[in-house]
């Protein structure tokens, strides 16, 4: 007789089957995901196991060439540092003795040896550059120290002339830093001529000269009203010819306009432009020659130092001086 065979026993109805555990203790994988449900998502950091961190980089090391020269860098811009930190101290100097250091432009606010105000007053914007006609307004640098941003004449390379009659540079300050009280050239009191070396003087030596006055390479410029009546002109287009020395003289704004008032042709046809007082003048020597005398109308333009003709120049303008008689109005 045949035995009957029981089936397995089947799990319950709704109850998921149980997995027989694995000898080796591992549980035995779960099924595959279906195509339509996409890649099993991956663990998530927390459970997932922690990565092994790769090894720190070792820091490259700098060959002698290099480190010597990384050296010489830090050592070069050290100096350079202390150099301009120097140069700056250095341009202190000046506002610190009490003595002016530039010469300024017409109109500056100045109290004799002190300029304190003026370089509080002016605000660097340089208005009074772009209007120069003969562009002899500069502006100072950081090497300058003290008062970098302000303008300033350096009367040998180019001075003003009063080209612009009308004190454009005056016109153009908004501060007043180049004070508006002044109206006309013989009113500004920008330092004073003086003769520092009258060995050197032709005028002195009772010589003449030709030529160009600073030869032909010079670029400054003057107003030379029968060439051009608006317009400078280069100095080293302009020779002379001359059987005694005069240029001092002979260039002076505040003289070119004396002369021409008294022609009764003042400039502009405004009689306020004609000075009150002479600047310099020529007095003959009783050995021969002539010396150049700076008088009281003297403003300190800088024409006479600009067109001397010898090097250095025989007369040089005192910045930190002017004259005693107070400006006409």
């Amino acid at each position: 007789m045949a035995t009957a065979k029981h089936p397995a026993s089947q799990p319950a109805s709704g109850t998921a089957p149980t997995s027989a555990p694995d000898p080796a203790g591992a549980s035995a994988p779960g099924p595959a995901p279906r195509s339509d449900q996409g890649p099993a998502p991956s663990p998530s950091p927390a459970t997932s196991p922690a990565k092994a961190q790769s090894p720190a980089r070792p820091r490259p090391t700098l060959s002698p060439k290099r480190r010597e020269q990384s050296r010489r860098e830090f050592i070069r811009t050290s100096i350079l540092g202390l150099g301009v930190l120097g140069a700056t101290l250095a341009g202190m100097i000046p506002l610190i003795g009490q003595a002016q250091a530039r010469l300024r432009p017409p109109g500056a606010i100045k109290d004799r040896l002190q300029e304190q105000e003026f370089l509080a007053a002016c605000i660097k914007c340089g208005q009074c550059v772009q209007v120069c006609p003969v562009e002899a307004i500069h502006l100072a640098d950081l090497i300058d120290g003290v008062g970098v941003g302000t303008p300033y004449i350096q009367a040998r390379n180019q001075a003003c002339d009063f080209s612009c009659e009308g004190l454009q540079c005056v016109l153009a300050c908004p501060t007043g830093a180049l004070t508006h009280d002044i109206d006309y050239p013989a009113q500004a009191r920008m330092g004073l001529a003086r003769l520092s070396r009258p060995e050197s003087c032709l005028a002195v030596l009772g010589q003449g000269f030709k030529g160009q006055a600073r030869g032909p390479d010079f670029t400054g410029k003057l107003r030379y009203d029968e060439v051009d009546r608006w317009n400078p002109t280069q100095v080293a287009d302009q020779p002379y010819d001359l059987d005694l020395c005069d240029l001092c003289r002979r260039q002076c704004p505040i003289e070119i306009r004396l002369a021409q008032c008294a022609a009764g042709k003042p400039p502009s046809g405004d009689a306020n432009q004609c000075p009150p007082r002479a600047a310099i003048r020529l007095e003959p020597q009783a050995k021969g020659g002539a010396l150049p005398v700076v008088l009281d109308g003297c403003v300190g333009c800088g024409v006479c130092e600009m067109i001397c003709p010898v090097e250095p120049a025989a007369i040089v303008i005192d910045i930190d001086r002017v004259t005693d008689v107070a400006p006409a109005v």
